[in-house]
């Protein structure tokens, strides 16, 4: 985490905002006093295939049929 002084972040502030949304988290100070944070916002929706290529499915198995005790666990029936 960078700390970074009120004057120079007045100057670099469209860099320090790339460097926020690269995941940096920085401290902007003023005489030696902590004054904010400025880190990067979670998005709440990533949009649709933001995942892609990220993981892989076998289609074999995520097309089979359940098996009995899989089917009661699903049901929430005890064995």
């Amino acid at each position: 985490m960078a700390t970074i002084t009120l004057d120079s972040a007045e100057k670099n502030l469209a860099s320090l905002i790339d460097r926020a949304r690269s995941g940096e988290e920085i401290i902007i100070s003023d005489h030696n006093r902590q004054l904010v944070k400025l880190a990067p916002v979670e998005p709440s929706f990533r949009g649709f295939g933001a995942f892609k290529g990220q993981f892989t499915v076998n289609d074999d198995e995520l097309l089979a049929p359940l098996t009995d005790e899989e089917l009661k666990q699903w049901w929430g029936v005890n064995s």
